[in-house]
Order: structure tokens, then sequence, then C-alpha cells
């Protein structure tokens, strides 16, 4: 297996301090209050109401201010060949990604006010006492308060062939 080197953000605080605390609010968070995480490869913003006309150019123009862009992908409609919409950047470290969304975020590009923020967020811990099915939608069993809905008969069902 061949192997795959990562690039590791240092760490923010000295090494004489004590690790923080998971939630201790030295996580880095999204303009709604989640948590951002690192994808695999790097640090990934989504960025929102981009023009349908705006180029990679453009687009590299803007971000590059803020770090290296490792990788900036735009979604274009297939009918038109136009921007979708929204584009994904990707920064190598984490205060290039923090640096480009507060340098962004509601600023214009093309004449149209752009979003930016954290693609990727942890999400919320589960506030169930049971532990429940980790909050990812999964049926209650026993005693829960989801009410089974019941299924339509197969269209095979009820008929016998003798």
């Amino acid at each position: 297996m061949a192997s795959t080197e990562m690039d590791v953000d240092p760490p923010l605080a000295d090494s004489t301090s004590p690790p923080p605390k998971p939630n201790a609010g030295s996580d880095v968070r999204t303009s709604t209050g989640a948590v951002a995480v690192r994808s695999i490869e790097g640090w990934i913003i989504l960025v929102t109401n981009v023009h349908e006309e705006a180029s990679e150019e453009d687009l590299q123009e803007v971000f590059g201010d803020f770090g290296e862009i490792k990788n900036l992908h735009m979604n274009l409609d297939r009918r038109t060949g136009y921007v979708k919409g929204y584009v994904l950047v990707e920064y190598s470290t984490q205060s290039s990604a923090r640096a480009a969304i507060a340098g962004a975020n509601g600023t214009k590009l093309l004449d149209q006010t752009i979003g930016v923020d954290f693609a990727f967020v942890r999400p919320p811990p589960n506030k169930k006492e049971n532990g429940g099915a980790g909050g990812r939608g999964g049926r209650t069993t026993g005693g829960g308060t989801r009410k089974e809905r019941e299924r339509s008969r197969s269209p095979g069902d009820g008929l016998k062939d003798e």
C-alpha cells in the first residue's frame, strides 16, 4: 500500500498549555455556529450566490489573495454552460480558509453579493439521553415517540395462484 502524505495544521496553542477540552470553544465555527471540520485533502469553503457568468480567473483573483488555492471547483449547468451559483474553494491551511471567509463574505463579485462559509461541518451532538440512532433519522423502537407509518401493499399481495 502506498503511503500518502497529509498536510497537518500546526497547533494553535503553545505546547506548555494543556490540550483544549472538546467543545471548549476552541473549535472553528461557521456563521451559523456549527463546528467546521477539515476534509481529507484540506479546508474547503463554499461560495454561494456566484454570478452565472463568473470565470475561474475571477474567482482565482478574489480568493488567491487569502492563500494558496489547492483546488477550485465550479459546477456548470449542462444545458447552458453557466455556473450553477456556487463554487468550492480548497485551501491547505485553516488560517487561509478563515481569512477567505472573513475577507470575502458579503463582498461583490460581478455585481452579486457572495456568501462564503465552511463547506463541511460536524453534526450537532445527539440530545437524547438513551443514545438513540445518532441523529441520523433511524427508527425508534419500544417507547419511541415516532409513529410508524403503514406500508402500501405490493402489487402481487393478496392474489393467490392456485
